[in-house]
């Protein structure tokens, strides 16, 4: 995934090194050559470990994960570019904007 420009909703493989393991993000911002940070995505994990509180955004079972999920608001990373691994799918329109959403709530933007 490293080698293309993922755009934002697109669910990715990231490897978190040796104190985690590889999990699905959802990408929020994927740098441009013109950014001040330019080799850093800002992501948000899934998990499959749904408390339904606020700060998750529930998205089911996508054909493309093995488990229900939820996006894990409160889990907002950024990460070096090299550690998105592949490309799983992309939520749709609706579920991104609810992420969206999620994220004002959560920073109270």
């Amino acid at each position: 995934m490293a080698s293309i420009e993922p755009s934002a909703g697109e669910i990715g493989i990231v490897d978190f090194g040796t104190t985690a393991k590889q999990r699905p993000v959802v990408v929020l911002a994927f740098p441009q050559p013109q950014d001040a940070r330019a080799l850093v995505v800002v992501v948000v994990p899934l998990t499959s470990q749904i408390r339904g509180l606020r700060g998750e955004v529930d998205i089911g079972k996508p054909k493309w994960l093995t488990k229900h999920s939820a996006v894990n608001i409160q889990g907002l990373a950024s990460i070096d570019h090299n550690s998105l691994k592949r490309k799983l799918g992309r939520l749709p329109p609706s579920q991104f904007e609810a992420v969206k959403e999620a994220l004002r709530d959560l920073l109270n933007l």
